[in-house]
């Protein structure tokens, strides 16, 4: 078997509309694959300008795909700031 030009592998879970948005997005711009696609997603998030950075004591089930409020650097539950 031939050496994987991308060796590291990394496993997101995405709720039923977030992967639909996903794949919409893909298809719309022809990607190749959901991992092209994604990577591409990536790629341009990473690259933007004024990008913020994750608050201290953010979970993973704070940042969501289609949730803007989220994610954000802000603390979700307003009782806790």
């Amino acid at each position: 078997m031939s050496e994987l030009e991308r060796p590291q592998r990394l496993q997101i879970m995405l709720t039923e509309e977030e992967l639909a948005a996903v794949e919409n997005w893909r298809f719309e711009k022809r990607m190749p694959s959901r991992s092209a696609a994604v990577r591409e997603l990536l790629r341009r998030g990473l690259a933007s300008e004024g990008f913020l950075t994750a608050g201290t004591g953010m979970k993973s089930q704070d940042f969501g795909v289609l949730d803007p409020a989220k994610g954000d650097g802000e603390n979700p539950d307003p009782s806790k700031a």
